[in-house]
């Protein structure tokens, strides 16, 4: 039986970019794209999409991405919000994070791992609540001009088993925003 090809739709589409040279600076895809180093990058790369460093790639990074598949050498951290693949042939220098790790044999990793859900990642920063001596050391103030921000509402705080809390992320917006002079 006969089957008619699919026709290409906007959604079949992929921008695959493939690199085999020697590059440097620092790249963000904001759009899906396909991409894979086979020669040598050093700075920051931030993919949206899939990322494959090939078998005789090099890589001096801080790496972002999707789904990434490491057959190379990279030297920096490593981020995949879904998926990192380590090939027999990857050989990493850094921290890696992923919810979904994937290792052959013969992969080596000097570095630590941390496998966390979105999830759970966004829970460990809603988690980083400080108590009013740890602001204060935070922010490099005295005690009482804590309390003054807290008596007059010029501070975000909430109360947890009747002390105050200040959440860590709140107070960064908060100090970047100058509330605090």
């Amino acid at each position: 039986m006969f089957k008619h090809p699919k026709k290409d739709t906007d959604e079949d589409r992929h921008n695959v970019l493939d690199m085999d040279a020697s590059m440097q600076g620092s790249l963000v895809f904001k759009d899906h794209v396909d991409l894979k180093i086979s020669g040598k990058f050093e700075g920051s790369l931030e993919v949206k999409g899939s990322l494959t460093v090939g078998e005789m790639a090099v890589v001096n990074a801080e790496i972002k991405g999707e789904e990434i598949t490491i057959s190379g050498k990279v030297m920096g951290d490593i981020s995949a919000t879904s998926r990192l693949s380590l090939t027999g042939t990857a050989r990493i220098i850094g921290d890696i994070s992923t919810p979904v790790l994937e290792v052959q044999e013969g992969a080596v990793l000097q570095g630590n791992c941390q496998m966390l859900t979105q999830e759970q990642k966004a829970g460990s920063i809603k988690k980083q609540a400080l108590n009013c001596q740890q602001l204060a050391e935070y922010l490099e103030v005295g005690l009482n001009e804590v309390d003054e921000w807290i008596k007059n509402h010029k501070i975000p705080a909430f109360k947890e088993n009747n002390e105050w809390k200040f959440d860590k992320a709140k107070i960064d917006a908060w100090v970047a925003t100058e509330k605090i002079k």
